[in-house]
């Protein structure tokens, strides 16, 4: 691809992701299988205006995202347009639909003024609360966020589980993870090392609602339980602390009084796994690069590289030994142990 193309592909890059959400949102990619569906079929089932249908249907299919048939128009699902199915094992529709969807997309519009005025936070400036707490009273934008959250969880995990493969956790027995949400990948950890115990802290909200959570899933209660609780007032103690995508939701400040408050409840020579998305050398493009603008524009927090990150761990009481990446090295997963 020529410059010129790639910077055609990069400006209309929207127009691609804005036909996937809307495709995701009428239910098109749940609805299209292998076997080719008439349009006027699909239009008759999920109620759509078969004009238009056939129109966005036509756009998804040029995208690679479904298959048009020559002068039928009957359309079936591709392996690309099944991962926009929400049964699929490694489900992108929650992602599509936070990123792309009505709330995430109005934020951007900040992204100029921020970089003038250096006050970030986007989703505060348009919505009067941060995004936690528009989360906790806005039903359907809650639903949209847990779907996304559960799969961006799904992704880490497999990447944190090949991170740590080699690890030796023989001598660790209380693991305890920090804004674990569902517990995804506290389950996954408990499933493979059938020594540990855990607790996952958690707000309220998703203490009290845990019948969809991975440790029932996988039969783990007994061995990971939930904790209310909130990370800016106090943690209980443990042998090993998991932060996964939390630390780049804060500031540093921030960062440093929840890094300060696991040190006061961890016992001698605990540690901690922090989980991120690391930026490295200016030289290397990087996923962490992009993920830190949508971070200033969601959040306080930021992306940050390793020695930013031994920065506030130190400031924290915590030494950082290690980091362990998977192959990918989309994140990495940081090894810090309490300071005497």
């Amino acid at each position: 691809m020529s410059e010129f193309d790639n910077t055609i592909d990069i400006i209309f890059g929207r127009w691609k992701s804005q036909i996937l959400y809307a495709g995701a949102k009428i239910g098109i990619f749940d609805y299209l299988t292998e076997a080719p569906k008439d349009l006027h079929q699909i239009a008759q089932d999920l109620n759509l205006n078969e004009t238009m249908a056939y129109r966005i249907l036509r756009s998804i299919a040029t995208l690679g995202y479904a298959k048009e048939e020559k002068d039928t128009h009957r359309f079936s699902s591709t392996s690309l347009g099944n991962l926009l199915k929400k049964d699929h094992p490694q489900t992108l529709q929650g992602v599509l639909l936070l990123e792309e969807g009505p709330e995430h997309y109005q934020i951007w519009k900040h992204l100029p003024r921020m970089i003038k005025d250096g006050q970030q936070n986007a989703f505060s400036s348009e919505y009067g609360v941060n995004i936690f707490e528009y989360a906790g009273a806005n039903t359907e934008y809650s639903k949209v966020f847990n779907d996304a959250m559960s799969s961006y969880s799904a992704m880490h995990t497999a990447m944190v589980l090949e991170a740590l493969n080699d690890y030796d956790f023989s001598g660790v027995s209380h693991i305890c993870e920090i804004g674990g949400g569902q517990g995804h990948l506290s389950s996954h950890l408990h499933s493979k090392y059938v020594h540990l115990n855990g607790t996952i802290l958690e707000l309220g909200a998703v203490v009290k609602n845990q019948e969809s959570s991975w440790p029932n899933k996988m039969g783990l209660q007994d061995r990971c339980k939930y904790i209310e609780g909130n990370m800016f007032d106090h943690v209980p103690p443990a042998d090993l602390y998991m932060m996964k995508m939390i630390l780049h939701d804060w500031s540093d400040n921030e960062c440093i009084q929840i890094l300060s408050n696991i040190h006061k409840s961890a016992p001698d020579k605990a540690k901690i796994f922090i989980v991120e998305h690391l930026v490295p050398d200016p030289s290397v493009p990087h996923f962490s690069k992009l993920f830190d603008i949508h971070m200033m524009c969601a959040t306080t927090g930021r992306e940050r590289t390793i020695d930013e990150y031994k920065s506030i761990l130190s400031q924290s009481g915590w030494q950082l030994i290690h980091t362990h990446y998977p192959k990918s090295k989309m994140i990495g997963v940081i090894e810090a142990i309490k300071k005497g």
